[in-house]
Formats: C-alpha cells, structure tokens, sequence
C-alpha cells in the first residue's frame, strides 16, 4: 500500500462515506446470516488497526484481526493484541478455527489469491463462513488501484469461480456500488488519455459527504433485490464444502 495512503486509512475509514456504507451493508450481512446463537470465533483478515472488530464483537465471543503491513497497526491500541500481523499463509496458525472469517477489500492484493481461500477454508470450521467483498469490473480500473497495488479487479462469475475452486459453496453474491460504475469508467479513461492521477483518497466536504453515504445507503436498499445490476464493488458470502 502507498504509504501516504495507508498514514490516512484510519481517518478515511471512520469518515469517509464510500467506507461508512460499504460496513453497513457488510454488517447488516453478517446480522442476516449469524445463527441466533451467534459464532464462537471469527477473523477479519487485513483488519488494518482492527476499526472493524468492534462491529464484529457483536457477532461473536472471541473477534481477532490478521495485518500484513505491521505500520497500520497502532502500538497503543487496545485492540492491539487481538490483532496477528503477518501473511495469511501456512505460517499463521490460530489456536481454534473461525465460524467466520472475513476479507473486506483484501483478496485484489493479494497475487497468490487461491493460496489465501485454501489457508482461509482450511482455518474454518466445518460449516464456517468466508465473506468478502473486492472492487469489481475491471474496465473501472483508475489510479486508485495502482495506488492500492491491486492485483485485479474481479467480475462476479470470476470472483464465484475463484471461491468455489477453493472448496466453498457460494451462498449468496452481487455488486454494490451501482452508480459508480459511470463515474469511475470515465475518470479511468480520462486518466488514459490524459496520462495522470485524477483520484484523490480524502473525504469530501460534510454535506458532500453525508449526501453521497445516503445516496449509497439508498441505493443498498432500492436495488437489493438486483444483485445482477453492475457495480464497482463486489459481495461474496460462502461455507465451506
């Protein structure tokens, strides 16, 4: 990751709409698919400084977090020694299997993509769940993935394939983020053409800002039922099989 932009992360993550919406679809997600007895362990995989864990702890007894950059990762955190920070790979080994293990927005940086789900089915249990989301189409490719070192952008029946290759069985997938498919294929063409960055990873104005997290929150709920529809990002939730 761009150092600029991972010394930025923490305060895009708690502010920025794009990130505020995109934990409440994935929130509400898990709340839909949690047994009413709720989880005994789960993993966030590329947790960052574990902001997403304490959405997770209300899902499970035990939430731990897995970061390969060690700079994300406040030292004078308390969430600090819930958090691994290595390569999701044969070298991390949890004391127990997970009931859920999620990747939000980790596996398009990852090159040896199949590797991590084999590591992620073989740290699940017997009817654990992998959820994850990553950026979709790669026709919206802009200088945000160079800056993010993506390693693809992923279609739906690429990203189904890729998972149940894996060993899991897809139980539900869709795009997210309908409306910005427009503006992100015409600011990466442009990009192209122009031959410099356009994107700039900073949260927009307060009224901007509040107005484009309703928008997409709007968006979530109007068109759910069309999980079909295209969208710049992509939802996946799986057991394994």
């Amino acid at each position: 990751m761009d150092p600029e932009y991972g010394s930025r992360y923490s305060e895009l993550y708690r502010s920025h709409w794009w990130w505020r919406a995109r934990e409440v679809l994935i929130t509400r997600t898990i709340r839909r698919i949690v047994p009413a007895t709720g989880w005994q362990r789960i993993l966030d995989v590329g947790c960052g400084d574990g902001l997403f864990l304490p959405q997770l702890s209300q899902f499970a007894e035990t939430v731990e977090g897995l970061e390969v950059e060690e700079s994300l990762v406040s030292r004078d955190s308390m969430r600090r020694y819930t958090i691994h920070v290595g390569e999701l790979d044969e070298r991390f080994r949890p004391s127990a299997p997970y009931d859920l293990i999620s990747m939000m927005d980790v596996l398009e940086h990852i090159p040896d993509s199949r590797t991590a789900l084999d590591s992620c089915r073989e740290m699940l249990t017997p009817n654990g769940v992998l959820l994850l989301t990553v950026p979709a189409l790669q026709c919206l490719w802009t200088s945000h993935d160079d800056v993010n070192q993506h390693q693809l952008r992923y279609t739906l029946g690429g990203l189904r394939s890729l998972v149940e290759e894996a060993g899991f069985a897809v139980a539900e997938s869709r795009y997210f983020f309908h409306w910005l498919v427009g503006p992100k294929w015409v600011v990466g063409k442009a990009e192209r053409v122009m031959g410099n960055r356009l994107h700039q990873a900073e949260t927009p104005p307060r009224i901007l800002n509040g107005f484009l997290y309703g928008f997409s929150r709007f968006e979530q709920v109007a068109l759910s039922p069309f999980r079909w529809l295209p969208g710049s990002s992509a939802l996946l939730v799986a057991r394994r099989a």
